[in-house]
């Protein structure tokens, strides 16, 4: 058996590992990246940017399809999957190829395989042992499904929905949270009949309640039906069609069951519990700076318990270089993380939710502008609003914004969190004029006292 050693030798080349890669080589380590698939893992091949492709192909159909409201006379002939998957693989083909020339560039070695930890310190691949003075563990998640709910058929994950090659009539979808409802919200633009299912008691859970209730509104006025608070029981699928059946008594056939209850992570087969890691569900756990319980180990990403982002991992990535260099970077603040949905209408927040401000502090101020007072909002035919969550006699800890493109606002709701401002310290920014970033503006002037434009 060969024995190949490196600085720091990192398993799995999805968003915290090859941000870990690149700041690490940046830093002058050396570097040996094993990866068994294609680098760039689920976010750019199964992920973000392909769902986001096809998020943008049904804004375009529903704004063909809508055009008469601006007076713009056009029609929709029609969903071309072939053509729209064509587009989608375009920019995963553009990113994954900008991808592999930046492991060039930085020096970074690439080991093509299945990688399995072997302790204290090692990665084998094909008899090859690859030893780090430093290892990280960044092998992500895979679609989960519920127990007794095979995957196969009629009944798919996020990973085959990806790929169809036609437009379902009727679709079901199992799980109301990030996945479930982008999806539910391309194949509505589509044209589909669209029914989601979430057991817990309202969509998009992990949101501030706010959100939801505004989120299911327009769902509503879109016709995307949709049951809270009741539980799946089963499915039964023929050749031509899938029965879903709930709690409830109620039962529903469609086309297809796209099964969206989360991610779990990627742990099973490569070693870890025997290297004797500490384990949680199959999560790696780590302290703050994510270390594992072995010396030299690192753990990243999805693998880790919290927010499965790919920001998160860029983010966690670039701290265990910087931390391996001795660079003593900061701890990442998991709240301080931004979120986003890319359904229509978007849901973006940062910080601490009403209930979990009022949690932490026992009170919590809030105050909501809505975008009917925001002209480019208005000009963009979208509603939704600004939600400021404010500690008692202190800062801001929480933005959550809904709307269309309002994703594109949280760069500055990110700053806003992170700097702890007051609304006396973001009330006198002076906002572009007319943009949507000015809502957060005028919600920031309410709070500070002096509202200007009609708010709530």
């Amino acid at each position: 058996m060969t024995d190949t050693s490196a600085d720091l030798v990192i398993l799995g080349g999805g968003s915290g590992g090859y941000a870990c890669a690149f700041r690490a080589a940046e830093l002058g380590l050396s570097v040996i990246l094993v990866e068994k698939d294609k680098v760039g893992g689920t976010c750019l091949h199964r992920g973000c940017i392909p769902t986001k492709a096809l998020l943008h192909a049904a804004e375009v159909a529903d704004n063909v399809r809508e055009g008469d409201q601006f007076g713009v006379k056009s029609s929709l002939e029609g969903i071309d999957m072939n053509g729209v998957n064509s587009y989608k693989d375009g920019i995963v083909g553009n990113l994954y190829k900008g991808l592999q020339g930046l492991f060039k560039a930085n020096k970074v070695t690439v080991v093509e395989g299945a990688g399995t930890f072997v302790g204290p310190n090692s990665v084998e691949v094909d008899g090859t042992r690859y030893t780090g003075k430093n290892v990280v563990l960044a092998t992500g998640s895979y679609a989960r499904t519920l127990p007794g709910l095979e995957i196969g058929g009629r009944i798919i994950t996020s990973d085959q929905a990806l790929n169809l090659d036609y437009v379902p009539e009727k679709v079901v979808v199992l799980g109301g949270g990030v996945i479930g409802v982008e999806f539910a919200s391309v194949w509505r633009s589509f044209g589909a009949d669209v029914t989601i299912v979430e057991a817990l008691p309202r969509l998009v859970p992990l949101e501030d309640e706010w959100a939801s209730k505004q989120l299911e509104r327009a769902f509503r006025k879109r016709g995307i039906k949709f049951k809270t608070g009741v539980r799946f029981t089963g499915a039964t699928q023929t050749e031509s069609a899938v029965t879903v059946s709930l709690e409830s008594g109620e039962a529903f056939d469609a086309d297809l069951l796209l099964v969206a209850v989360g991610r779990g992570p990627n742990s099973a087969g490569h070693g870890y519990e025997e290297a004797g890691l500490s384990m949680d569900r199959g999560f790696v756990l780590t302290d703050e700076r994510l270390r594992t319980n072995l010396p030299g180990v690192y753990a990243v990403g999805d693998l880790v318990p919290g927010l499965q982002l790919a920001h998160r991992g860029f983010q966690q990535g670039i701290f265990i270089a910087e931390d391996i260099a001795g660079l003593d970077p900061k701890v990442i603040d998991e709240a301080g993380i931004p979120k986003v949905t890319y359904c229509k209408p978007e849901v973006a927040s940062v910080g601490l939710s009403e209930a979990q401000a009022k949690e932490k502090y026992g009170s919590a101020e809030t105050l909501v502008y809505a975008l009917s007072g925001n002209g480019k909002s208005q000009i963009l035919k979208t509603s939704g609003g600004v939600k400021l969550v404010k500690a008692p006699d202190g800062p801001v800890v929480g933005i959550t914004l809904v709307g269309e493109r309002v994703g594109e606002l949280i760069g500055e709701a990110q700053l806003i969190y992170s700097w702890e401002a007051y609304p006396d310290d973001v009330a006198p920014l002076i906002h572009a004029h007319p943009t949507q970033t000015e809502a957060l503006g005028e919600a920031f002037l309410a709070l500070a006292g002096k509202p200007l434009h009609v708010h709530g």
